[in-house]
């Protein structure tokens, strides 16, 4: 007889539930270790009772790829959806590790058509999913540490902020590396600012001149001899801990547009950019969307993930619509850049932002109407495995011949 399981899933240790698929009856309740003998024992039980499908809290990570691996249909069910199901179990507000196994169990036995299973993705997408997200996550780290240096200059030498645009530039950084304080610029001149320009191919339209008065016109610090020396150390440990995250960020950026330029879907999200060089966005879109078709059945489950669609509140003759908080965050984030991006320089999505705000919308909500309308067109071109072409896009046709 075919089984089901419900797994509680931990750091060190993972508890499992395995229970009879038509009277819920318990087989097995254990605990394995998360360390390769635990999960090869727990991957062997399951096969030995014959689980077909398996319930767990999170839709990716080392446990869920192995399960796949093995063959066993899982369901990511969404922590808030098991939140709101333990008190149908319960009378007092007891909560165990081992409670929540059998409360997966029981989801998985009654409710197993109520949550789509796992479709995952090919190996060339889980690699630009790996470059993407670990390049959203060195940005993430370098605007922190560059927040920080800037909140340090503004406190000793306001002037090393002004002097180039993007203080975690290389070339910005180079400049704090060789001029750390007010201190060490004293003898900076035009002719040496000149030679420090031409080593670092500086490509801005400011003279050096032009520099030095951005460097000098700045407010000056009254600084203690300990406390500057303290400030002079602190940005360069700053500027020293950038200059490899700013490395690293430029190295994956490369190795991402060799990924989405040589996946078979790549196309398919590089055709929705204006500018050709436009790969981070694209290769962000396809990292979080995927290959397998059978993920989003309906381009509204697109635009649900993606926060794009808001949450219908009804009660009585109260009608509203809230923001959808429980999505794919980075998807929503790679939408949003998409819809901004395109109301610039595309007039079907300029028509459609711009009515959204004649409409009382504010920005952030025109952006995710415009977005919602854009995951309706990438879910059908994904779908078909073709490109972007407005020729064949009614809607932007249609407002081409409004336009007349």
């Amino acid at each position: 007889m075919a089984a089901i399981c419900g797994i509680d899933w931990a750091s060190e240790w993972h508890d499992v539930r395995i229970a009879e698929q038509e009277s819920g009856a318990l087989i097995c309740q254990r605990r394995f270790a998360h360390d390769e003998a635990g999960i090869c024992a727990l991957v062997e039980l399951l096969a030995c009772q014959r689980v077909e499908r398996v319930a767990i809290e999170r839709p990716d990570g080392l446990l869920v790829g192995r399960l796949l691996a093995a063959g066993i249909r899982v369901l990511a069910i969404h922590p808030n959806q098991v939140k709101a199901a333990r008190d149908r179990f319960r009378a007092a507000a007891g909560k165990s590790d081992e409670f929540d196994s059998f409360v997966l169990c029981e989801l998985a036995r009654t409710d197993s058509h109520r949550f789509a299973a796992l479709a995952p993705s090919g190996d060339e997408t889980l690699a630009l999913r790996a470059l993407a997200r670990a390049r959203e996550d060195l940005v993430c780290a370098r605007v922190a540490l560059a927040n920080q240096l800037r909140a340090q200059l503004d406190a000793c030498w306001p002037g090393a902020t002004r002097i180039f645009a993007d203080i975690d530039s290389p070339i910005g950084l180079a400049f704090l590396e060789r001029y750390p304080s007010r201190a060490d610029a004293r003898g900076l001149g035009p002719q040496r600012l000149t030679g420090f320009l031409s080593r670092h191919a500086y490509c801005g339209r400011k003279t050096p001149d032009e520099l030095l008065e951005r460097l000098h016109s700045a407010p000056r610090a009254v600084l203690g001899e300990l406390e500057a020396d303290a400030r002079r150390a602190t940005v360069l440990g700053l500027v020293r801990a950038l200059r490899p995250i700013v490395g690293q960020i430029s190295e994956l950026t490369s190795q991402i547009r060799g990924a989405i330029r040589a996946h078979p879907d790549g196309p398919i999200f590089l055709s929705v950019f204006r500018d050709p060089k436009s790969v981070l966005c694209a290769a962000g879109l396809l990292a979080e969307i995927g290959d397998n078709r059978a993920r989003y059945p309906h381009r509204d489950a697109l635009a649900a993930d993606g926060g794009q669609a808001p949450v219908a509140i009804e009660s009585g003759k109260r009608k509203s619509a809230a923001f959808r908080w429980a999505c794919d965050k980075r998807l929503r984030n790679h939408l949003a850049v998409l819809a901004d991006s395109s109301r610039h320089h595309h007039p079907w999505a300029a028509d459609i932002y711009q009515r959204a705000r004649d409409r009382g919308c504010d920005h952030p909500h025109a952006i995710r109407i415009l977005g919602r309308a854009w995951t309706r067109m990438l879910w059908r071109c994904w779908q078909d495995g073709v490109p972007y072409n407005p020729t064949q896009h009614r809607a932007a046709a249609r407002h081409l011949t409004q336009q007349g």
